[in-house]
């Protein structure tokens, strides 16, 4: 059984594969091009919350270079939500073509076959998952040393949430297409929804998973490192903390900027620091990786139960 899923479900794993090995094709040289000017600019030297005229010329310098590479590297994310759902693919053509018919007559049991799919397909999407991230992570490094983690290109292509996010697209691919029993329009609808979840946790849930910090601090003095957090608003106060929003001036086009003469000597801020990047990690893993199990597990009982 294990082998013929395997054989079943070859053609996506090489598909998943040949992603993998394009964006190490792309990612490797940059990447050495990237670490060599980090070492040549002597960039190590300039971490930290307070820089040099020099540092910081030097980073602006750096982050133009490699913008556009970074970019690219953002949108990179909805890959796991491809590979995902193209690993249901097997799965879901057998129920649209009922060949199922044939296996379950081959004195192999409707679990044991819905266990030999799905299990194949998840540990796929595991190791294709730990790929992306081992690759993702080396190539950002200068970056996370220069600017942290917390921001979301970065945050979306580390630590443990990538495997939460394929498991998620290979869930919901599969409970549509067992529902459906329509290979194309259910993997299609599938990363839809994905994509849709994603952009939802980027702008508004993950904000929550962890209570933010709150800090006030005058402007000549020594505030708390925001450019390794991840600011969701920062405005000026006075010495009480009221906000001096009359200070504000907004062109039509939603630039905003404070006018020299306001004085403005405290700002508030509220952040997630650095330090919550492994437990907003791991919630929002917890979260993915828990909706992906439900919607397996819908699959399972759907096909075992109502599939004839």
């Amino acid at each position: 059984m294990t082998w013929l899923a395997w054989r079943q479900q070859r053609a996506e794993t090489i598909i998943a594969a040949a992603f993998v090995a394009l964006l190490a094709v792309v990612l490797i040289p940059t990447g050495l091009a990237m670490f060599g000017a980090y070492d040549d600019q002597g960039l190590a030297n300039c971490l930290g919350p307070v820089t040099s005229d020099a540092c910081r010329s030097a980073i602006d310098a750096f982050g133009a270079r490699f913008a556009k590479l970074g970019d690219f590297l953002a949108w990179l994310t909805i890959v796991p939500g491809v590979i995902g759902a193209m690993l249901a693919a097997p799965f879901v053509q057998q129920l649209e073509q009922r060949t199922y018919r044939l296996d379950w007559t081959q004195s192999i049991t409707r679990g044991r076959w819905i266990a030999g799919k799905l299990g194949l397909a998840v540990l796929t999407a595991v190791v294709a998952a730990a790929a992306l991230t081992l690759l993702a992570t080396w190539w950002q490094t200068p970056f996370v040393r220069l600017e942290g983690r917390m921001g979301n290109s970065i945050f979306d292509s580390e630590g443990t949430v990538v495997a939460g996010y394929t498991l998620f697209a290979l869930g919901l691919a599969a409970a549509l297409g067992a529902v459906w029993r329509r290979a194309v329009p259910s993997l299609i609808v599938a990363f839809a929804g994905y994509f849709a979840v994603r952009v939802f946790f980027d702008t508004v849930v993950r904000q929550h998973l962890m209570h933010p910090v709150s800090a006030t601090f005058a402007l000549k003095g020594h505030g708390p490192d925001l450019g390794r957090a991840w600011v969701l608003t920062q405005y000026p106060v006075d010495a009480h903390g009221h906000q001096l929003s009359q200070f504000i001036r907004c062109s039509g086009h939603g630039t905003c900027a404070m006018p020299v003469e306001a004085h403005v000597a405290f700002m508030h801020a509220v952040y997630p620091p650095a330090g919550h990047f492994w437990g907003l990690q791991l919630r929002e893993t917890a979260l993915f990786g828990v909706a992906a199990l439900l919607l397996l597990a819908f699959a399972a009982y759907w096909t075992h139960r109502r599939v004839a």
